[in-house]
């Protein structure tokens, strides 16, 4: 599960930089994007050889959303709405269940 987080928290900053490469016109901040998601589907890859891949996945990209969406309202001046806040603590219940599920 370490490897997991580890590959989510690659893909969330990656994610998180995208803004900065101006629609990919600017190469430093491209790159390090493109090579964020690189390694954390790279890593991904390593895990679903030892969790399912539906388990795997949802956590990766259930997580990674919730995060990207926290990022986005804290450090990117998103709106932030009740809405949102309900969205993502579904995002994470569905993620915990997914898990609970996993251990049966």
């Amino acid at each position: 599960m370490g490897l997991l987080l580890v590959a989510v928290a690659v893909e969330v900053a990656a994610t998180s930089f995208m803004p900065r490469t101006n629609g990919f016109r600017e190469p430093g901040w491209t790159a390090l994007v493109l090579a964020g998601y690189a390694v954390s589907l790279a890593l991904l890859a390593l895990v679903v050889r030892t969790l399912p891949v539906s388990v795997a996945y949802a956590v990766w990209a259930g997580l990674g959303t919730a995060a990207v969406a926290v990022i986005g309202a804290v450090f990117l001046g998103e709106p932030m709405g009740m809405a949102r806040v309900i969205a993502i603590a579904m995002i994470v219940a569905g993620v915990v269940v997914l898990n609970l599920g996993g251990l049966h």
